[in-house]
């Protein structure tokens, strides 16, 4: 990925917890590396499709203004944030707010924080079996949409299965979605249950009926795990609702542990149930 750098941008700003600090101001400086792909500007020169780094100054400089906080660390996660919503070319940024006239009372150069921050793409799969399923899943795909740090990409057809589990119960809509997110694994994941409580789902039932299901299945190439949150989604290899929807929106994208791609595992899957059904 190639660099756009702003070294040293001074700004006159309130930022501070201490009282005198809001009210007298000094000079933070900000130093920016915009990571993005100038190469089709480069051989076009035009500024057009390129950052243009006067604005982004700017804007970083209007921002700092514009508002008080009490942290620098603060400022600096806001600024990135507003950096990558108002440039679209900008896919990630490294970003550092100095403050070397912090209140300290000792002998220092500079104090600063520095925070990387960037878009990140993400395949979720949705579904419902409870009620109007398709509105349930028209519902979710708006509730996403009205989130400004969530982009969708592409969303796949919906597809009717039987249910997965051993579980009586209706039958599902199911599909994938395409997105870029600013959200971390855990903030998305807090999005999505958001979504599902706002569409009456109850976890009663493991693998019961439920009006909205949304999973994060796969988080740019990561492999994380927590108290709450697997990724790569556990045993989606062996589930048809899953894989057909994502071979159709993402049929080249490999599995960052299995090593096969969406339509890699899909035939895989396809040919061991005919191979069962052959059996029995």
């Amino acid at each position: 990925m190639d660099e756009i750098r702003i070294e040293g941008l001074e700004v006159y700003a309130y930022h501070g917890v201490y009282p005198e600090e809001n009210e007298t101001g000094q000079s933070f400086y900000v130093n920016a590396v915009l990571y993005t792909d100038t190469r089709r500007a480069g051989k076009e020169d035009k500024l057009s499709l390129s950052t243009n780094y006067g604005e982004v100054c700017q804007l970083i400089t209007d921002w700092l203004q514009g508002h008080t906080w009490n942290l620098i660390e603060t400022v600096a996660e806001s600024t990135a944030r507003q950096i990558l919503l108002e440039y679209p070319l900008v896919k990630a940024l490294d970003l550092e707010v100095r403050k070397p006239q912090a209140p300290i009372g000792l002998p220092f150069e500079s104090v600063s924080v520095k925070v990387h921050r960037g878009w990140h793409r993400v395949y979720l799969s949705i579904g419902s079996n409870m009620g109007n399923r398709k509105a349930y899943i028209e519902g979710a795909l708006e509730a996403l949409k009205a989130n400004e740090e969530i982009r969708i990409r592409k969303i796949s057809d919906l597809l009717e299965t039987s249910p997965y589990g051993g579980v009586e119960q209706e039958n599902f809509l199911n599909g994938a979605v395409e997105l870029d997110t600013l959200l971390s694994p855990g903030e998305l994941l807090d999005e999505l249950h958001s979504i599902e409580q706002s569409a009456g789902r109850e976890r009663l039932v493991h693998w019961g009926p439920r009006t909205l299901d949304l999973d994060i299945l796969f988080y740019d190439k990561k492999i994380y795990e927590d108290e709450k949150l697997i990724i790569p989604h556990v045993d989606m290899q062996n589930r048809y609702f899953v894989l057909k929807p994502m071979a159709q929106i993402a049929p080249f994208f490999r599995h960052p542990i299995l090593h096969k791609t969406m339509a890699e595992l899909l035939d895989e899957l396809l040919i061991f149930s005919k191979e069962d059904s052959d059996g029995e």
